[in-house]
C-alpha cells in the first residue's frame, strides 16, 4: 500500500482523482483543461496514480481514457476501518460518468493466485458465494448460456443473464440483469467483463462493467469493490472478509 498513500500525498493527484470522481473516463486533453499545469506535469500525475492502481487507462480509438478504480481504496478501508465502522461501506461506489450516453465501471485488482484458481472462484457457486454477501452463481459457462445468481437468504433469483464470452481461465463476458428489486430491474440489461492476467505469481483482474444508463443505480456497481476485496481475501488467506457492507447486502 505504500504507492497508494505516496499517490494521495500529492494534493494535484488527490484533485485529479475528485475530477474522476465527478467524471470518470477522461481523456488526457480533458484533464489537462482543468489544471493549471503543462500536459507533461498532469500525464507525471497521472502515471504515478496509474502505478499505484488508483487509476485504470483504457482505450478507445484514439483515445486513453482515465477511470478511477476505488479499490485500493476499499483495501484501505478494510484492513483499518471497516471493524469499527457502522452503517454500509463504499462511500467511492457512487460515481458518474458519461461516455457515449452509458456509464462504464472498471475496477482492477492483483491477487496472489494462478489463472486457473481465480478462474474457479469467479464461475463455481459456493466459492462465489463465500465472498459475494452469500450470492451463488449457477451456469454451465458455455458460450450462450445462461447463468442465475440466487440466495438462501432471498426468496426468488437475484440476478440473470447470458454467458457471451467464455475463454477460461483469461476472459468472461456475460450480460446482467439484476432482479433483487423493482429499483434495479428497471435499469435493464448491463454487461460485466472478468479479464485474468498473470503477473509473476499473481493474477491481475479487471472487472469492467459497462453498458449501464447514465445515472443507473448504484446498486447495480456499487458492491464490486467490496466484492473483489472478499475475493482476494479469501484466495490468498482463505478467511472470509465480514464489512458492515458485506452484512448489509447479504440482508437483501
Amino acid at each position: 500500500m505504500d504507492e497508494v498513500f505516496k499517490a494521495l500525498a500529492d494534493p494535484t493527484r488527490r484533485e485529479l482523482l475528485d475530477e474522476l470522481f465527478r467524471s470518470d473516463g477522461q481523456s488526457l486533453s480533458a484533464l489537462e483543461e482543468r489544471f493549471a499545469m503543462t500536459r507533461f506535469g498532469v500525464m507525471k500525475h497521472l502515471k504515478l496514480l496509474e502505478e499505484a492502481g488508483l487509476v485504470v487507462t483504457r482505450k478507445r480509438g484514439r483515445e486513453k481514457l482515465h477511470f478511477l478504480n476505488p479499490v485500493p481504496i476499499q483495501l484501505v478501508y478494510d484492513r483499518w476501518v471497516s471493524k469499527y465502522a457502522q452503517g454500509w461501506t463504499s462511500a467511492l461506489s457512487d460515481l458518474k460518468a458519461d461516455l457515449e450516453k452509458t456509464m462504464e465501471k472498471v475496477f482492477e485488482i492483483y491477487i496472489r493466485t494462478t489463472p486457473e484458481r481465480l478462474w474457479e472462484a469467479i464461475t463455481d457457486p459456493e466459492i462465489r458465494s463465500k465472498y459475494q454477501f452469500g450470492v451463488r452463481i449457477d451456469s454451465d459457462f458455455t458460450p450462450g448460456s445462461r447463468f442465475e445468481q440466487s440466495s438462501p437468504n432471498a426468496p426468488g433469483l437475484l440476478g440473470e443473464g447470458v454467458n457471451l464470452e467464455v475463454d477460461p481461465p483469461r476472459r468472461l463476458v456475460q450480460t446482467m440483469n439484476a432482479l433483487w428489486g423493482d429499483d434495479v430491474k428497471a435499469e435493464g440489461t448491463s454487461r460485466v467483463t472478468w479479464e485474468i492476467s498473470q503477473v509473476g505469481d499473481s493474477c491481475c483482474l479487471v472487472v469492467t462493467h459497462d453498458q449501464l444508463r447514465e445515472g443507473a443505480n448504484n446498486q447495480l456497481y456499487g458492491g464490486w469493490p467490496m466484492i473483489l476485496s472478499g475475493l482476494k481475501t479469501w484466495l490468498e488467506t482463505g478467511e472470509l472478509l465480514t464489512t458492515p457492507g458485506s452484512q448489509m447486502y447479504a440482508a437483501r
